[in-house]
């Protein structure tokens, strides 16, 4: 006799395993005059890895988790390609590039017109955005797209994103209640009402999501 139940149950039990990292340490601190015309958007995007970074990044592919990698999507960043290219060749896979994992939009030229309590404000009101740039909702909005794109497409698969800190908090706001800590202005990332992770995040920063479909069923911070 057909079993309908036992079928339908191998089917919902299918598990894609999805490993979110923040990019690796840019190169910022010993960057001297930056004589170029182009707008702070641009520039943000350019940023490459520092060579610490560049050494992180590429002691990161060598975690054991993140072999035999079926699929890697990376940011269009290049501090996020940057770090997604040493995980890509360890595994022999090509790096797919999506602008929707890039970093919130700040809508400025220089970072020097960006107000001084500018991220405290957005994490508290995710509405909130200068004139040309982008909420936080409105960067969670497509991230979720993206990873729901991909998890249609690659269910079952063994994946990789490599991204940003704050467009993967919006991302995992979808399943995780994401707060700022009022004392110490940290992230706190909550999953089932346990507490998953707290802190800022570190370059690179690592998580094992599990999902079964689009439902997230388990998350892990990877130290």
């Amino acid at each position: 006799m057909y079993n309908s139940k036992f079928e339908l149950s191998k089917v919902i039990s299918i598990k894609t395993i999805v490993y979110i990292s923040r990019h690796s340490q840019p190169f910022r601190d010993l960057l001297g005059d930056y004589c170029v015309e182009e707008k702070e958007q641009l520039r943000n995007e350019k940023n490459p890895l520092s060579v610490i970074g560049e050494k992180k990044a590429e002691k990161l592919s060598e975690y054991k988790d993140l072999q035999d990698v079926d699929i890697i999507y990376s940011s269009h960043y290049v501090r996020a390609m940057s770090t997604a290219k040493y995980i890509a060749e360890n595994n022999h896979i090509k790096l797919n590039v999506d602008q929707r994992f890039g970093e919130r939009k700040f809508g400025i030229n220089s970072m020097k017109e960006l107000p001084p309590t500018f991220f405290e404000d957005q994490f508290k009101n995710w509405d909130y955005k200068l004139p040309n740039g982008e909420s936080l909702n409105e960067v969670a909005s497509r991230m979720q797209k993206g990873i729901f794109d991909i998890l249609k497409q690659y269910e079952g698969k063994k994946l990789v994103l490599v991204s940003h800190g704050t467009a993967l908090c919006t991302m995992l706001s979808k399943w995780c209640n994401i707060n700022l800590n009022e004392n110490t202005k940290l992230v706190e990332i909550y999953f089932k009402d346990k507490l998953i992770f707290d802190g800022n995040w570190d370059a690179p920063e690592l998580f094992k999501l599990e999902f079964e479909g689009y439902n997230l069923v388990n998350i892990e911070n990877i130290r």
